[in-house]
């Protein structure tokens, strides 16, 4: 349930110990191991509370994605592709840095792979998909040009995340930039020819 800030107070406090018991139970488990009944125990509501505010853990979970994508796609609204590489590349790694430990897990885990990558088209679609220069690409060109930029920008934010954030944000940034920023132009390049 989104929350617009005019519910009452409990709505409010409800739907807030649903999301925290969510998070909490995404760092403990796999999704499909996640309960309506582990999460309504975690959260101190009955089932009934969950299901008036989502029919189902799915529900919830989408809501979750969508803010996250959401979140990072206002940052990124105004950026022209593939001309902005290095901008988005900043602003998915300052993003992504303060989202929190459920973000992570969803982030990098493998048995996250499917919902994070609902996640990353939904972005892909709104971000290079409105791109002019990018629509000019054959469809497969389009498939290898995401598919770089995607793995290329989560696997160096998993190094990260596994090393325990021990590298300076800034220099993984100039390195993810690097990488993507070269790679792009390279892949273009060739595309051109």
């Amino acid at each position: 349930m989104k929350l617009t800030g005019y519910e009452d107070l409990r709505v409010q406090k409800t739907i807030n110990s649903i999301y925290d018991a969510f998070e909490t139970l995404i760092l403990a488990n796999d999704y499909e191991k996640i309960t309506v009944t582990a999460l309504a125990k975690l959260a101190q509501i009955n089932k009934k509370t969950f299901y008036r505010y989502y029919p189902t853990m799915d529900d919830l979970l989408s809501e979750m994605q969508s803010r996250y994508s959401q979140g990072y796609l206002q940052i990124t609204a105004h950026f022209q592709y593939p001309r902005d590489i290095a901008k988005s590349v900043r602003s998915f790694f300052e993003y992504s840095a303060v989202q929190g430990p459920a973000y992570d897990r969803i982030t990098i885990s493998g048995a996250y792979s499917g919902i994070r990558q609902q996640m990353v088209d939904q972005v892909m679609s709104k971000t290079w998909g409105a791109s002019p220069e990018f629509q000019k690409l054959a469809d497969w060109q389009k498939q290898m040009l995401l598919s770089f930029v995607q793995d290329t920008g989560l696997r160096v934010y998993h190094q990260w995340i596994d090393n325990n954030r021990s590298a300076p944000l800034e220099d993984v940034i100039t390195l993810a930039t690097a990488l993507m920023q070269g790679g792009v132009e390279k892949l273009l390049s060739a595309f051109d020819q």
